[in-house]
Formats: C-alpha cells, sequence, structure tokens
C-alpha cells in the first residue's frame, strides 16, 4: 500500500481550499479559513454482488 497522503480538494464544513497537514496526526487536515481539523479515512468497497 502506498505511504502517500490523499490529498483532500476542499474543507468539508465550508468548502474553503486553503488546506494544509496537521502535525498532531495522520490524516489529519487542518483548513485555515474555518480553523477545523479533520480526518480523511478511506473505509472499504461497497459489495455489489446480488441485487435483493
Amino acid at each position: 500500500m502506498s505511504e502517500s497522503r490523499a490529498v483532500p480538494f476542499y474543507c468539508p464544513y465550508c468548502g474553503e481550499e486553503d488546506l494544509r497537514p496537521h502535525a498532531d496526526s495522520h490524516g489529519a487536515w487542518e483548513c485555515r479559513a474555518c480553523a477545523r481539523v479533520f480526518t480523511v479515512r478511506f473505509t472499504g468497497l461497497l459489495s455489489r454482488g446480488t441485487n435483493p
């Protein structure tokens, strides 16, 4: 698996694009416009098996 970060394009709270990596935790991003810190995490894939 890749060690690089996936970069979010905009803040999910205010929509601004001025984001920086947050130094305190891995995968956390800080928005300079609204002063929020958030994380982006990949949970998994949907199972596209049989139709109900």
